[in-house]
């Protein structure tokens, strides 16, 4: 495809290649609203086992490409496969963390209660709540330093706090993959190093971790792995192979100084 980067993955196969044991796979991802193109003709392979961030400007489709993965949007075109099955038969394996702004935080829930939202294809239609199932939300609110918040209404914490809220509602999941939409973005620096302490956590069980990532000086730090896009898809690889000021500068083009750039592609 014209103006787009084919990278190679860590086994030396392109990201076009590999859908069937991939956590994620999109093919030919395509998205309008109105007649207006949002994604156009995407391609993606997520690895296993990995932290990657979707990275690119402002109205490149980052937070549609991840919906469109999710059934949250529906495509003109395009399908994705969850290891290797339609979505619809793998959703049990998928966690989602909205970015922070979608949410209604009026809705006048509890913390404890949210989290056990993510209990809900274990409680079964009749949602009868055990014992062991208040104790794994307690404890997946423990892992985000929550677990003192429990009976707080959910619009009385801080933006950071129901980050943190809606992070230990994925943990309860028990998912295999977790899909977060820009996990970072207005939230404190303590916030901020929680979360990303429990997205290695996972990584070291083996979970794979993709998150839609606004902050670039911060992609060697945090991830593995990069997917640029803008609209198309630009490039795919490992921080070391995509990460780069040539990369960088056909995703963002003029909206990043060509220091920044250089700068950035040097840190990594």
């Amino acid at each position: 495809m014209h103006g787009t980067l084919e990278l190679a993955t860590q086994d030396g196969r392109t990201a076009r290649d590999g859908a069937e044991a991939s956590p994620l796979a999109l093919r030919g991802m395509t998205v309008s609203y109105g007649d207006q193109p949002v994604v156009f003709s995407v391609d993606m392979t997520v690895q296993e086992g990995a932290m990657t961030a979707i990275i690119g400007p402002n109205g490149a489709g980052k937070s549609t490409l991840l919906k469109a993965a999710l059934g949250i949007v529906t495509p003109l075109a395009g399908r994705a496969t969850v290891y290797g099955q339609p979505l619809a038969q793998a959703r049990d394996r998928i966690a989602y963390v909205p970015q922070r702004a979608s949410v209604d935080w009026d809705f006048p829930t509890e913390v404890l209660d949210v989290v056990m939202m993510g209990l809900y294809r274990e409680l079964g239609l009749l949602r009868r709540v055990r014992p062991r199932h208040v104790a794994r939300a307690m404890e997946c609110l423990a892992r985000v330093g929550m677990q003192d918040f429990a009976d707080r209404q959910i619009g009385q914490l801080s933006g950071g706090q129901q980050q943190r809220v809606f992070l230990a509602r994925a943990l309860a999941q028990g998912a295999d993959l977790y899909l977060l939409d820009e996990p970072f973005a207005g939230v404190d620096a303590a916030t901020e190093k929680a979360i990303i302490d429990v997205l290695k956590d996972l990584k070291s069980e083996g979970k794979t971790v993709v998150a839609v990532h606004h902050d670039l000086s911060t992609v060697q730090a945090y991830f593995d792995r990069v997917f640029l896009i803008n609209r198309r898809r630009m490039g795919e690889g490992t921080v070391a192979q995509a990460f780069t000021a040539a990369a960088l500068q056909a995703t963002y083009g003029g909206r990043l100084a060509e220091g920044q750039i250089a700068q950035l592609a040097l840190d990594a």
